[in-house]
């Protein structure tokens, strides 16, 4: 259920390896919040936006090549510290690839920010969505829902007190 924020220069990509890729950044965020890429009802709720800036700067000057930001956010719970890395390290190597070749492979120029949404400030159908019903929506099991939800916010607070 992420809602990724995808910024891609113009012109960066072939427009066949772009639409591949949005797929491809669409199904890590979902197998990395422990879904099935396949499954209609997760792809249903996994929106992707992508932007075009006009131009990207690098220290005031025209960049010489691509950058790409992507930030994927997810409702609190749904990524821990070895998943946020596993999906920037992924979606890095996805733009990369989906490059073919015609820049010089640096992961430098692909930033990644995975930003957890606190439990209670996710929003959808003019309504705060909690974690619970989200995932209900998903697993079509209320009671089995409120236990994962609580059992990954907790998980997620947990985490949060003891980065250093």
């Amino acid at each position: 259920m992420p809602m990724l924020d995808v910024y891609i220069p113009d012109g960066a990509l072939q427009p066949e390896a772009e639409a591949a890729l949005m797929n491809r950044i669409t199904e890590i965020l979902i197998s990395n919040e422990g879904f099935d890429p396949a499954d209609p009802a997760v792809r249903s709720v996994s929106w992707l936006f992508l932007h075009r800036p006009a131009a990207v700067y690098v220290g005031g000057e025209s960049a010489d090549a691509p950058r790409y930001k992507v930030v994927p956010s997810v409702p609190e719970g749904q990524l821990d510290g070895r998943k946020r890395a596993g999906v920037i390290a992924e979606v890095a190597e996805a733009i990369l690839d989906a490059e073919n070749g015609a820049w010089p492979r640096d992961p430098g120029r692909v930033w990644v920010f995975p930003t957890d949404i606190p439990e209670g400030h996710w929003g959808g159908w003019g309504q705060i969505r909690p974690l619970a019903t989200i995932l209900a929506r998903i697993l079509g099991d209320t009671g089995r829902a409120r236990t994962l939800a609580r059992e990954r916010i907790a998980a997620s607070r947990t985490e949060r007190t003891l980065l250093p």
